[in-house]
């Protein structure tokens, strides 16, 4: 005898579609994720069907954003037709499990961008200083 759907252990709950996510948990301006499997039409606090890794996006002493990934799990639910969201496809584009997302290409664009800026910035205020201490 089968279990009906709602009890989410049935037939449905085998063939629903799964999506490989980030669930929020930490406190206030000090976030925390868990990187889970579970339903796709599911809300994050929702139960999780595994959990297959963990992110800290807060920089430690370090300046070092931590990560750990079950590769083994995240493969087998990747070969079970589990979806992945675009924020963990990066994660695992950067730790070379997937392709690299265009997203941080376009990311690391961005910051070398705007370095280049601040260093024109830096250059010209420099330029400035000794100008202005040598026609003293």
């Amino acid at each position: 005898m089968s279990l009906a759907p709602a009890s989410g252990t049935g037939r449905f709950w085998a063939r629903s579609a799964k999506i490989i996510r980030f669930v929020r948990h930490g406190c206030t301006n000090r976030p925390f994720f868990h990187i889970v499997v579970m339903e796709r039409r599911k809300d994050q606090y929702q139960p999780v069907i595994e959990q297959v890794g963990t992110y800290d996006p807060v920089p430690n002493e370090h300046n070092e954003q931590l990560v750990s990934f079950n590769y083994e799990r995240i493969r087998h639910w990747i070969g079970s037709g589990a979806h992945v969201s675009k924020p963990v496809a990066e994660l695992l584009g950067i730790a070379g499990l997937l392709p690299v997302h265009p997203r941080t290409y376009m990311t690391a664009w961005r910051n070398r961008q705007m370095a280049e800026k601040l260093a024109q910035m830096e250059a010209l205020k420099n330029a400035e200083k000794t100008e202005d201490a040598s026609s003293s």
